[in-house]
């Protein structure tokens, strides 16, 4: 549990420094600063809209034009956050609607809202007008005819994905799988909007049947195929799709088992998972006195990763390869950069937005660039070691299994978490009864208050093994805290 903690730390770290060199940059055609502290007004979605219709972009609430940090009023952000997220996905303010996260960071004691903007696959409007992005402008283009056209011209080019197949009709796509992905998006968001349309409807919201407002085609498109086709269509279509699944750790010269994929997008999802779950272990792990599956906290991201960012018109198979001290993917890509890939110092860029969407939609899939922070955190945990995520035509991502530490340094570890656990212990049984701060440092002989409220407190009151008697107060002279135990009988 320490270890989760401080990977938690080094993540926030890492995020906080990646804030501190965007704002060194200063505004540009990707970059807006806003200067609010009790709301938000409109310009802040006409520039998200630009973003969307641009080349994406990171926008910092609370930050002034010239780089100085103003800060959020922190009595007021939960309500910022709030509205921002209703107007996001409110089609009468942007349409089509996007979903997007709102991070929170704190330098120097003040609060920045932090919000990334993926470059989207489609033209969106704000409140009925279109804006386009131009240096650090944002510009309304909805009555020049030919700016609209070029940008829906460079929207339906930019993706591969949205490609449209005039002559493909539902009935050459899977009912099953779309009743399938339904519930799963109803089970995900409880009052989810698809559990009301049809088919078609849900098919057109999702924007898997567009128009071409340049050429006049209008039709299912190549996502529609990927992910609901029937595996004929899909041949037809894409006679190279393929995602190979092979384990080869006795066998170097040819494979010890192998699950050759050919078949639509969310049945490929399960039988990558199927096939980790019959070849990899699941470690026990806590994460704030819950026990979750890490292998699958993983695999999910990597499994995600494979089919969500792939460029599909290339022929290069995808491969998932199993060996004895890690994990090897390949798959085709359509790079926006090159190398490895920097958690610290890196801006997602989604490759098929509409595809992600879907996956979002169902919960297969979390927020633009979450993925690369929960694979270093969990792999960190699950092997000790970091994963790699290489940047390239062919995107390559090496995922360790076995752990980096010597046989001296495991034994210590252990050792360590015995120690903590029975403490932790310890401390639960004594704080039945609600206890003082210092109480709980004598009966475990530590002195020094700093390290006490860091290393053992604060870690305590984060995973929910202890509570404060006056939450709304945490530095009350009248403070106590009670555990878990006491907490259920309240």
């Amino acid at each position: 549990m320490i270890e989760s903690n401080l990977i938690n730390k080094e993540i926030v770290k890492m995020q906080t420094s990646k804030i501190k060199a965007i704002i060194r940059q200063g505004e540009n055609q990707r970059i807006e600063f806003k200067e609010y502290k009790t709301n938000i007004s409109g310009n802040v979605f006409e520039t998200i809209c630009a973003f969307l219709n641009r080349f994406g972009g990171e926008l910092l609430l609370g930050v002034k034009d010239n780089g100085d940090i103003a800060g959020i009023d922190k009595n007021c952000k939960d309500k910022i956050k709030k509205d921002f997220a209703t107007a996001i996905n409110n089609p009468q303010k942007i349409n089509p609607s996007c979903y997007l996260s709102i991070e929170e960071i704190v330098i120097s004691g003040k609060t920045i809202l932090y919000v990334y903007v993926p470059e989207s696959s489609q033209v969106h409007r704000c409140s009925g007008r279109i804006f386009d992005r131009n240096e650090d402008g944002d510009f309304d283009i909805t009555d020049n005819s030919n700016l609209v056209t070029a940008l829906y011209i460079r929207k339906q080019t930019s993706y591969s994905e949205n490609k449209i197949y005039s002559a493909l009709a539902i009935k050459d796509l899977r009912k099953d799988l779309i009743e399938r992905v339904r519930k799963l998006a109803v089970n995900h968001k409880p009052g989810h909007p698809w559990a009301e349309l049809d088919d078609f409807e849900l098919l057109k919201s999702a924007q898997l049947y567009i128009k071409d407002y340049q050429s006049g085609k209008e039709g299912f498109t190549l996502a529609a195929v990927l992910l609901f086709g029937k595996d004929n269509v899909i041949l037809s279509v894409l006679p190279h799709l393929r995602t190979d699944a092979i384990l080869r750790k006795e066998n170097l010269d040819r494979y010890d088992d192998r699950d050759d994929i050919r078949t639509n997008l969310i049945e490929s999802y399960d039988r990558i998972m199927a096939f980790v779950e019959k070849h990899l272990p699941d470690k026990f792990y806590l994460e704030k006195d819950q026990r979750i599956n890490i292998r699958d906290r993983i695999f999910r991201e990597v499994a995600g990763n494979m089919l969500i960012h792939r460029e599909y018109i290339n022929p290069f198979p995808a491969k998932f390869i199993i060996e004895k001290n890690h994990v090897y993917t390949e798959n085709s890509n359509k790079s926006h950069g090159h190398g490895l890939i920097d958690p610290a110092n890196f801006s997602p860029f989604p490759k098929n937005p509409v595809i992600a969407k879907i996956f979002r939609e169902i919960g297969r899939a979390d927020e633009m660039g979450s993925g690369v922070r929960n694979l270093y955190k969990y792999c960190k945990v699950y092997s000790g070691a970091n994963p790699q995520l290489i940047e390239d035509d062919i995107f390559k991502m090496i995922i360790p299994l076995t752990p980096q530490a010597t046989p001296q340094a495991t034994m210590q570890a252990t050792m360590q978490a015995t120690m903590q656990a029975e403490r932790n212990k310890k401390i639960s049984e004594f704080c039945q009864i609600p206890k003082t701060r210092e109480e709980i440092q004598e009966l475990i002989n530590i002195s020094n208050r700093d390290y006490f409220r860091k290393e053992i407190l604060n870690p305590l009151l984060e995973q929910g093994l202890l509570h404060p008697t006056v939450p709304e107060k945490l530095t009350s002279p009248n403070q106590k805290y009670y555990s878990g135990k006491q907490a259920d009988k309240k």
